[in-house]
């Protein structure tokens, strides 16, 4: 055996930077990026170990519980190869000991499993003539698979006549519950042995330390889990409506309690939203969140991955709680480090921009908010003149009337205005006679990438007293007077204010919170980002991030984005 099995990165070209993503929950991870990963963890080892290398530590054990690739694997004993040369001088001794008693994965899939095991073992089997581990008894190895099933709860119920005793009787109805553990849909996930059930075994028990036992070992116990998790599952809604799992992989990863933690997950749980909301009180919490790299375009790292919001990277450190060294990434845009607090003085909400946070303290202390704190004070908060979802209780499906009759509503709807009777409202009446400003619950269509810059939200417009909307857009007001509705307007153009939304605002989904850092203002005269500067004191570095991400609008420019019932709620 040479030194050469264990270069495959040096191969030309790396074949699994060839591979082509089999599904949204099977995004596999390029080599290089998983590098970058592992660069990371080598240094916060080092920092907590007074120096010492993880890669020359033979009783490092690492764990990749949702092994796709198996690249994460495959890159580490590459470096445990380099790293043991001097304690198991022996190659094959060196190999051997590390692939059975240092790595370890388990794969999502019956196929993936054997693609890791192929990268880790050159082999689909782990005791194949072909493996480089000649001491597993068993196919698996160290890289575990098995189907896993749903369990099925809170199915509906019916009373139907017995058919053998005759009688009522109350039946639960098959296809209609969602699993107890991912909340997949039956209808859709309960599936037979020829289809994969998508049931990950990593997050189906109610105890993972005992499943990691049965699985490996009563005694096993890893010091890194690794990994790029599932992201999200179909949940039955309109259209592509996904939940997101991926935070489910990350709490069962903590109740291992391994000394490092790292993985790649959608950066939407910044802000939460569907799904996300208690996963990020959690995270944003927990003083052992170190390092987020943070990439605005997912593209930018699984290219052609549709996947909005962006994806990060976090390092979490069991034994060195503190503050987390936030790095963000664009394109070729130079990146930005700072190390800072996870939440903000005032903040319920992760900041993304490094370059955001004395922008916020800025706003903050001007509208008279605390020192050092990002919230403003109730009473200038904007967030109170936005209505809430379906402002008055309309859905975005619904269409008025073509012609108008005597006291109808002009209504804004999907695809353009119609007609409807007053009584027919039920919601939202205390707005209809006044002025108002609609604004798409939608960010501007961007395909499946995030740009910069970009609007931010969707083209406002005036609507005047008599006018409502259904879902497809947000309703600001009551507002007094045509004179204040072009006032708001006029602010909801300028880039500073569209700044202050996207900082909290995870996902094309614009919704009341998301004005949160947004203060209210003078509503007698139109509103300039010259004004703004001023008024807040900006620097010139901070007024030149600001029109690096926010895009000019024109508010001449017709209603422009509708609903996307995908979006998060």
């Amino acid at each position: 055996m040479t030194q050469a099995t264990f270069a495959l990165r040096g191969r030309n070209p790396d074949v699994l930077t060839c591979i082509a993503n089999l599904s949204n929950d099977e995004v596999f991870t390029p080599p290089e990026f998983a590098n970058r990963m592992l660069d990371t963890l080598e240094t916060a080892w080092a920092e907590s170990h007074g120096g010492a290398s993880i890669w020359a530590d033979p009783e490092v054990t690492f764990l990749d519980p949702f092994t796709k690739s198996g690249v994460f694997l495959r890159e580490i004993t590459s470096r445990l190869t380099d790293g043991l040369a001097t304690t198991i001088p022996d190659l094959r001794e060196r190999v051997d000991h590390i692939l059975t008693k240092q790595v370890f994965g388990i794969g999502i899939t019956q196929l993936t499993a054997m693609l890791a095991r192929r990268s880790l073992y050159c082999s689909k089997w782990a005791n194949g003539k072909h493996s480089i581990a000649k001491s597993f008894t068993t196919e698996d190895g160290n890289i575990w698979f098995g189907r896993t099933e749903h369990t099925w709860a809170n199915r509906k119920r019916d009373r139907q006549v017995d058919p053998t005793k005759g009688g009522e009787i109350t039946v639960e109805l098959a296809g209609t519950g969602r699993c107890e553990f991912c909340g997949a849909n039956e209808a859709e996930y309960a599936r037979g042995e020829e289809l994969e059930s998508h049931a990950y075994a990593f997050i189906h028990t109610t105890d993972i330390k005992a499943q990691i036992a049965q699985l490996f070992g009563a005694d096993m116990h890893f010091d890194v889990i690794i990994g790029n998790p599932p992201y999200q599952l179909s949940d039955g809604g309109f259209g592509t409506s996904a939940a997101p799992i991926y935070q489910l992989f990350v709490e069962q990863a903590k109740k291992l309690d391994p000394r490092l933690l790292t993985m790649i997950i959608p950066a939407r749980w910044f802000s939460g939203g569907k799904g996300l909301d208690d996963f990020r009180e959690s995270m944003l919490g927990d003083g052992r969140l170190r390092v987020i790299e943070d990439y605005l375009s997912a593209a930018d790292v699984f290219p052609g991955v549709g996947l909005k919001g962006g994806i990060c990277v976090f390092l979490w450190d069991r034994d060195s709680p503190g503050d987390v060294q936030v790095t963000t990434h664009f394109k070729d845009w130079p990146t930005t480090t700072a190390r800072r607090p996870l939440l903000e003085v005032g903040a319920d909400t992760f900041i993304r921009f490094n370059e955001g946070v004395s922008i916020l303290k800025k706003v903050a202390e001007a509208e008279g908010g605390k020192p050092g704190s990002v919230a403003l004070p109730d009473a200038k908060r904007f967030d109170r003149l936005v209505s809430a979802r379906k402002p008055f209780g309309l859905e975005t499906t619904f269409k008025g009337k073509v012609r108008a009759s005597p006291g109808d509503l002009l209504i804004y709807q999907n695809g353009g205005t119609g007609y409807v009777s007053r009584d027919k409202v039920r919601l939202g009446t205390d707005l209809i006679d006044y002025w108002k400003v609609y604004t798409g619950r939608a960010a501007p269509g961007t395909g499946n990438r995030d740009t910069y810059p970009h609007k931010i939200i969707s083209t406002p417009f005036i609507g005047g007293p008599g006018s409502i909307s259904s879902e497809t857009y947000l309703c600001i007001g009551p507002l007094a007077s045509q004179t204040e509705a072009e006032s708001v307007l006029s602010y909801l153009s300028c880039k500073l204010t569209r700044l202050l939304i996207l900082l909290h605002k995870p996902s094309q989904d614009t919704t009341r919170k998301v004005y949160t850092f947004v203060p209210t203002q003078d509503w007698s005269k139109l509103w300039t980002d010259e004004d703004l500067y001023a008024k807040y004191g900006l620097s010139d570095d901070e007024i030149a991030f600001i029109e690096s991400i926010v895009r000019p609008m024109d508010l001449n420019g017709a209603p422009d984005d509708v609903i996307d019932e995908s979006a998060d709620d």
